[in-house]
């Protein structure tokens, strides 16, 4: 599937506005600067969807959109294991540095996940004018390559490429890295190019 540079523009965009509304979102979380990336937007064959990652142990909260656009796809949001850790203590008022992964470390990085992401699919909906929900969250510790890829086999509609989002999301303070991962099927890609297309070519309103 190929995009104009338009099409790509607007997907840029619409990606750099959700994501914003989740670190600012993190950021009140976490009572700290979050930094954030300028959207990645790679269209990737299936088969190689793993280059774009690293091999690490990984916390993966993982959400499939629903809403006007069932089955669309999954967006996922990506932590280091050690990132994950400090995020849950940060989120549970835990002064402890390092310990195992336990049940109430889970429930904070769902939680986090779930308001993140939330956040971020109200902003592109409102842009878009059709509804975006997730999921409920399931949370994944696995290697990067190994989830996502076993993910991507679990699309419902069978494609050769998908579009992959990245954004990075970093916290001097607390030395926190993160990603927003947005990985998109053909139907729900067509739909949404459309409408950015439909965006870009709608005048300014005029001032005064």
């Amino acid at each position: 599937m190929e995009f104009t540079a338009i099409q790509m523009d607007a997907m840029q965009e619409l990606s750099n506005i959700g994501a914003a509304h989740s670190a600012t979102t993190l950021s009140q979380m976490l009572d700290t600067q979050i930094g954030m990336s300028v959207p990645e937007i790679n269209v990737v064959d299936i088969s190689k969807v793993g280059e774009f990652l690293t091999d690490e142990l990984t916390t993966l909260v993982i959400f499939e959109l629903q809403g006007d656009i069932p089955h669309g796809g999954f967006l996922i949001l990506h932590f280091p294991r050690d990132s994950a850790l400090r995020t849950a203590n940060i989120i549970q008022g835990s002064e402890q540095t390092e310990h195992p992964f336990n049940e109430m470390d889970q429930s904070a990085i769902l939680e986090v996940g779930n308001i993140m992401v939330s956040s971020f699919l109200s902003a592109t909906s409102d842009l878009l004018g059709f509804i975006m929900l997730p999921s409920p969250p399931v949370l994944v510790f696995d290697m990067a390559h190994a989830a996502i890829t076993s993910l991507i086999a679990q699309m419902t509609v069978e494609v050769d490429d998908v579009i992959l989002f990245r954004v990075k999301l970093t916290s001097e303070e607390y030395n926190i890295a993160g990603n927003i991962l947005i990985f998109l099927e053909v139907s729900t890609l067509e739909k949404v190019a459309a409408r950015l297309e439909e965006l870009t070519r709608q005048p300014m309103p005029s001032g005064g």
